[in-house]
């Protein structure tokens, strides 16, 4: 069966909070999550456009300031959703940039990896204690066909300091988005209530592509009609990993056509890379150790 929101069940009750939800797939993620009934958070750096995007969706929203390049902000924005909000039931990690100039964020981080996984395994840390009370609650994280393109974890350069690749750079951070969630599901599996799954959007049309060098973006615009897929489809993925009954934790869900570009959303598995354990375990101790952030779910050890 081709799952399309028409297979979302209702989702009245349920509190969601979506990151970089404003444009593109966050914002069709934010839509059909609405539209079925949950009350739906866009968490966004700028709250002006937020208000916008809100104002264009039938349903219950609102919007929090977010920005994943701080961590401070990412601090505050944690302590709002708290204060508002006794429980979240998912927590949607889509906000992302890619292929930046070298840049840091506010913190020093690489741009890149600071805001698509730093700023989001912050975030999960310091909400999951009001995910781990609530049945099926889960976290969704985006990923990207890209962390299969010269991706590593750098951990002698993490930031980047001696030499700058974007398309690595962003690699790194998208592979990074997967080996979070699969840590993070083996160490939700005891609790049994919360789980973490993945998605992808395969090749979507969304202004992400705004920093991808001048040639390759006049490339990219001429095959829009054949090798993209709109951003309402590139939510699917994340949109079915958030709500199907079906969706296990762990998973990685996107499209089914060629190459993963586009279709309906599958499970889908990730590059070899992705599944090592010991490269999971230190990436998270190093993600503990940059943000300052301890999750309230330990590690798995061995005798379990």
């Amino acid at each position: 069966m081709k799952w399309t929101e028409q297979q979302m069940p209702r989702q009245d009750g349920r509190v969601a909070v979506v990151t970089g939800a404003n444009t593109g797939l966050g914002f069709e993620t934010a839509r059909g999550l609405a539209e079925r009934g949950a009350a739906v958070v866009l968490a966004v750096r700028d709250t002006e456009k937020g208000k916008r995007a809100a104002a264009r969706i039938n349903g219950d929203v609102s919007v929090q300031e977010l920005d994943l390049t701080s961590l401070e902000s990412v601090r505050a924005a944690a302590a709002g959703l708290r204060a508002t909000y006794p429980r979240i039931d998912l927590l949607i990690n889509n906000a992302g940039v890619m292929y930046t100039p070298k840049q840091v964020t506010r913190d020093g981080f690489e741009m890149q990896f600071g805001t698509n996984h730093l700023g989001h395994f912050a975030l999960t840390g310091l909400l999951l204690d009001l995910l781990l009370p609530v049945p099926g609650s889960r976290v969704v994280t985006v990923s990207s066909t890209g962390h299969r393109i010269n991706a590593a974890i750098h951990f002698d350069d993490l930031q980047w300091e001696r030499s700058y690749s974007r398309i690595a750079a962003y690699g790194q951070s998208k592979l990074a988005n997967l080996m979070f969630t699969y840590e993070l599901q083996r160490r939700l599996a005891a609790h049994g209530t919360t789980t973490a799954v993945a998605a992808h959007p395969g090749i979507s049309d969304t202004d992400l592509v705004r920093n991808t060098p001048a040639v390759a973006r006049r490339l990219i615009t001429w095959l829009t009609p054949v090798l993209t897929q709109p951003a309402a489809a590139g939510a699917l993925p994340t949109l079915r990993a958030a709500t199907d009954p079906s969706v296990l934790g762990g998973q990685y869900y996107g499209p089914d056509g060629l190459a993963e570009r586009r279709g309906y959303p599958r499970p889908v598995a990730s590059s070899p890379d992705s599944y090592d354990l010991t490269v999971q375990h230190r990436l998270w101790a190093v993600s503990e150790d940059l943000t300052g952030v301890r999750f309230p779910v330990g590690p798995v050890t061995a005798a379990a």
